[in-house]
């Protein structure tokens, strides 16, 4: 490697295969342009010899060859997305590793095999919810709160651990009201719930979730349904928690019976109550964070685990906020 400069530099890879190579750079090059976006760095190739400018040419030297590695066969666009993520994360591919066992030590049963945690707090969120009965994670969009919880609770589930996962979410309305939906409660509330039946499908597979479905071992329904309920033997999670009022948390949180455990999550940057109305997660981190048994995991930015310009939008929204508040 011919270090030139600070921000620049050249590599070459070896050894030598046009298919690798091929397979590396994908179709059009989009999976150069992936690596260049992630790293914010200029990448250009000529042959095997690729020339890197940026403050993190490094990183983008080290995906290259990381890539490089593993371009024996095509490389998908979302493993190649998902991996850049790791290793902006954790600073070197053996880190990145690292953590994905000591998530893989955790013993998660769903239908994908290679789940795991990408980021160092991904991988403390998941540990804290089989340590803990109460879990919260709180953070943007993209962070894995809802998917990871999901797929903690299928493991649950499958480990016998509990009899039943319930799945929640408040239904309030972000700019339309319900009562203009088409169909019955039921049709009216989907679009609400339809994250978490995605992670469902994915997680276990169609047919097998509409047999707990009919077993009524899976359950789906808005806030509203679980007052006057005990849950026990349960995996409850309670997604969008930000939209919740005060009561309506304190009502969840103490629908939890014997053998439950709970996730809450939710993004304090998007409530959708109304003006004035203070959200029952901000006040719930406020007055439980002290609370044995209880845990909290704070997601950022960088746990973003979508595309990656998903991780700067955020940031960009995150520091646009700040710069308001200090300058009102």
């Amino acid at each position: 490697m011919k270090d030139s400069a600070a921000t620049s530099l050249s590599i070459q890879l070896e050894p030598a295969d046009n298919q690798r190579l091929a397979n590396l750079c994908g179709a059009l090059d989009e999976n150069l342009r992936q690596i260049a976006t992630a790293c914010d760095v200029q990448l250009t190739r000529r042959g095997d010899r690729f020339r890197i400018k940026g403050d993190n040419a490094r990183l983008a030297a080290t995906a290259l060859r990381l890539f490089y590695e593993k371009s024996k066969e095509p490389l998908p666009i979302e493993d190649i997305q998902l991996d850049l993520i790791e290793l902006i994360n954790q600073g070197t591919a053996a880190r990145s590793t690292d953590a994905a066992n000591a998530t893989k030590s955790c013993g998660l049963i769903t239908r994908k095999a290679d789940l795991h945690g990408r980021t160092p707090r991904q991988v403390q969120y998941l540990k804290q919810i089989q340590e803990h009965d109460i879990t919260f994670g709180i953070g943007p969009a993209g962070t894995g709160k809802t998917y990871l919880a999901v797929a903690s609770a299928v493991d649950a589930l499958e480990r016998d651990q509990v009899s039943r996962i319930i799945l929640t979410r408040p239904a309030v309305e972000a700019g339309e009201r319900l009562g203009f939906l088409p169909g019955d409660l039921a049709q009216k509330v989907d679009p609400y719930l339809r994250p978490l039946y995605d992670a469902l499908y994915d997680l276990m597979g169609f047919d097998k979730v509409g047999k707990l479905f009919e077993r009524q071992a899976i359950e789906i329904a808005p806030l509203a349904y679980m007052r006057g309920r005990t849950l026990n033997h349960a995996f409850i999670i309670l997604d969008e928690a930000q939209n919740t009022t005060p009561e309506q948390m304190k009502m969840f949180l103490t629908r939890i019976g014997i053998g439950a455990r709970a996730v809450v999550t939710g993004d304090v940057t998007q409530v959708d109550l109304a003006r004035g109305q203070k959200s029952g997660l901000v006040e719930a981190r406020r007055i439980l964070e002290k609370v044995r048994g209880i845990a909290f995991t704070d997601f950022l930015a960088a746990d973003v685990v979508r595309h990656p310009l998903v991780a700067r939008i955020v940031a960009a929204y995150e520091s646009h906020d700040q710069a308001a508040q200090e300058d009102p």
